[in-house]
């Protein structure tokens, strides 16, 4: 792969793993409520379960779905379901945890990664970098180095926004402006189902 193509890969994952969407919405719910170190996990399954998605993109499951529709339709259900209840999650929310004093979690790894099987702007952009970029002459390599291009660069993209929530942490310690935080968090995760509307 020509090194102008890696460039490009780089800087499309680079916007796509930093502009708003459900996972970044609550990493920056989780930094907030949470602390950073605690949402490391979330982060980490991010990358990885985004990269299981590129993969299966990749080799041949976006092709499967076009194919037949009910596996779209099912995945989108699923999606919707699980996104209303990860909003109400975050917008009954009402302390900053500790870790220690409540039963309240961020998600952990395979949560996360589990959730980018479910995530509409994950299958967008795996579907959308893959018909881009994969190359038809070397398939299977293509499509591993994309993955790697993007994970690199997705990582610590998705981080900043657990970090933008620790910082917001420091200024929601009153009670009424966190309930009022997490209910916007819930709003905007429950505003990200729109694609799934369309």
């Amino acid at each position: 792969m020509p090194y102008e193509t890696v460039f490009a890969v780089a800087l499309f994952a680079f916007v796509g793993s930093v502009s708003p969407g459900p996972s970044n919405v609550m990493l920056l719910a989780s930094g907030t409520n949470f602390g950073f170190w605690r949402t490391v996990p979330q982060i980490l399954g991010i990358t990885t379960g985004f990269s299981t998605v590129l993969l299966a993109v990749g080799f041949g499951l976006g092709a499967l779905i076009t194919a037949w529709p009910p596996i779209g339709l099912a995945l989108r259900l699923a999606g919707g379901a699980y996104l209303l209840y990860l909003a109400w999650r975050i917008g009954t929310s009402r302390t900053i945890s500790d870790g220690q004093t409540d039963a309240a979690r961020p998600l952990t790894f395979l949560e996360s990664a589990a959730f980018q099987w479910v995530n509409p702007k994950a299958w967008i952009a795996a579907t959308t970098a893959m018909a881009a970029y994969a190359n038809a002459d070397n398939p299977f390599a293509s499509t591993l180095l994309i993955t790697a291009v993007i994970a690199i660069v997705n990582l610590p993209s998705v981080a900043v926004w657990a970090g933008f929530g620790m910082v917001l942490r420091q200024v929601l310690t009153q009670p009424s402006r966190l309930k009022w935080f997490n209910i916007a968090m819930g709003l905007l995760l429950v505003a990200s189902l729109w694609p799934l509307l369309r």
